[in-house]
């Protein structure tokens, strides 16, 4: 496998060849797993400035049916996700968009990171190809920046205080008077939005025909919507965490050349939102691309 300075050395070589040498490892794995290859990856850690652009929205759905154009969906899908996450409901169309395509012929591969509606689509999947230092996140919805499981949380332990002290009441009013009227219920909603419609997923797909599937998806659901239990929405789950939760892991060390041929394309791709002006890149194995760049959205063919 190329190291990491190769790979930049062979950028460099190339001039402006970042299109040329991703492409190129982006083809080799499809020519290995013989399976339609579509990668989406976002550029939120090399260009953290511009978070809102990186998030996973409707306009991302454009980009899929670009790529997935002309392919053969008899072929499945194996899907690349580097992502931190996104709308709710962008997300529950794209994976609507997905299956009605290709079924649940999904794989998720997830060389890195695939938090938050990552973790959602990764779910949608009939596997997830993870490695050691692969990260899944939880899925408890933000509102407005908020987490939605700390706000319900938050309302009532103010009113068990308030009943058990009414004292406390001088305390917890400055704090939920930041708190718009009708929050708690939007909360509320999201939480059992995010939930059901991943449970959902989880019975149609990867865990269809199991025994115990729908106790199998509750105890998945517990830890990753919970926020009580998961601490934090940046929460990183491992491979072997994930695994535990019940949900189809593969390890990605079991398979040396798809191994090789994964890392190599993120790292090309890496490559490419750290040096280029893209911060979302949608392509597949054919070299058909919807990149989001700043101030443009460029859509690539092969010549």
């Amino acid at each position: 496998m190329p190291t990491w300075h190769e790979l930049l050395s062979e950028i460099s070589t190339t001039g402006s060849g970042h299109d040329v040498v991703r492409r190129k490892y982006l083809t080799k794995l499809h020519r290995l797993t013989g399976r339609n290859v579509i990668l989406y990856y976002s550029g939120w850690l090399q260009k953290p400035d511009v978070k809102v652009a990186q998030q996973l929205t409707d306009s991302d759905k454009t980009g899929f049916m670009t790529s997935i154009h002309k392919l053969d969906t008899s072929k499945g899908l194996d899907l690349i996700l580097h992502t931190p996450g996104g709308e709710t409901a962008a997300t529950e169309s794209l994976v609507d968009y997905l299956r009605a395509k290709f079924d649940t012929n999904i794989r998720a591969i997830v060389p890195q990171l695939a938090m938050s509606a990552g973790t959602m689509i990764a779910c949608a999947c009939r596997e997830i190809v993870m490695g050691k230092h692969s990260s899944l996140g939880p899925i408890d919805p933000i509102l407005n920046g908020l987490p939605a499981h700390g706000v319900v949380e938050e309302f009532k332990r103010a009113y068990d205080e308030m009943k058990a002290d009414q004292h406390k009441a001088f305390v917890w009013q400055p704090i939920l008077a930041k708190y718009h009227p009708t929050l708690v219920g939007e909360c509320e909603k999201a939480i059992t939005w995010s939930r059901s419609m991943t449970r959902d997923w989880l019975l149609t797909g990867m865990l269809q025909g199991q025994q115990g599937a729908e106790q199998r998806a509750d105890t998945i659901l517990n830890e990753l919507v919970d926020h009580s239990v998961t601490l934090s929405h940046a929460r990183h789950l491992s491979a072997k965490k994930c695994r535990e939760l019940g949900l189809t892991i593969v390890a990605l060390e079991d398979d040396q050349k798809l191994q090789e041929a994964v890392l190599t394309l993120h790292h090309a791709c890496i490559h490419t939102l750290s040096s280029t002006g893209a911060y979302k890149m949608i392509e597949n194995h054919e070299g058909v691309a919807y990149m989001q760049m700043f101030q443009q959205v460029i859509v690539k063919g092969n010549p």
